[in-house]
């Protein structure tokens, strides 16, 4: 299957800002209580369920697919950017870190006990997202978990020309309304558990959603 057009301007955005983008954004340890504790339920989610390993989809430099190992989750991560991945084996050396794409996982059928897309598909533009969330449906397990995370919005559509550390980018942002990422979530068989809507927070402009689904049995 061909690969949308998008995507190469995110890897090669991704590649320009990597070593800016380590360095800038947070652990999982400094972030919000909220943030910590939904990621900590999700390991918990997925340890309990016990279907499989858990890939961390757009896992950037390593750091959250990390922290999920530390909390005790077979876990391992995919990214776009090679200089992702880059970073990502050199700062965890004992973790698995892959390049590929989301919109088509190198994953067997009903391989994943989780999937954990963390502010990572909000680059990918509406009419390309079924197919994301088709691709989540397919590699997860039966009864397999997925945690989405992200910025949401009124169908905003961002084309920021530099970011982390100045770097000039390519790629667009698409900030969705919560109840559309739910329903085209469902629309790919996924059957939503829990939904987290945090409103901006003093001085951002931004909302920030979390879901929590499962494929069933």
């Amino acid at each position: 299957m061909t690969e949308p057009s998008y995507l190469a301007a995110v890897q090669e955005s991704y590649d320009a800002v990597a070593a800016d983008y380590a360095e800038l954004v947070k652990s999982p340890g400094e972030l919000d209580p909220l943030s910590r504790a939904m990621l900590a339920a999700f390991a918990e989610v997925v340890r309990v369920a016990d279907r499989g390993p858990v890939a961390g989809l757009g896992c950037g430099p390593g750091k959250v697919t990390a922290h999920l190992a530390h909390l005790g989750v077979s876990a391992f991560g995919v990214d776009l950017s090679p200089k992702m991945i880059e970073l990502a084996r050199r700062a965890h050396p004992s973790l698995r870190f892959e390049v590929g794409s989301m919109t088509s996982l190198a994953i067997q059928d009903n391989e994943l006990g989780g999937i954990l897309a963390y502010y990572s598909t909000h680059h990918t533009p509406p009419e390309s997202l079924p197919r994301v969330f088709a691709e989540f449906h397919r590699t997860l397990a039966p009864g397999g978990h997925l945690m989405v995370a992200g910025w949401v919005g009124d169908n905003a559509r961002l084309r920021p020309t530099q970011a982390y550390g100045g770097h000039p980018v390519s790629y667009e942002s698409h900030l969705l309304p919560a109840d559309r990422i739910v329903a085209l979530l469902g629309q790919a068989g996924l059957v939503i558990t829990a939904r987290l809507l945090e409103e901006p927070a003093e001085g951002a402009k931004r909302a920030i959603a979390t879901f929590l689904a499962r494929k069933p049995e």
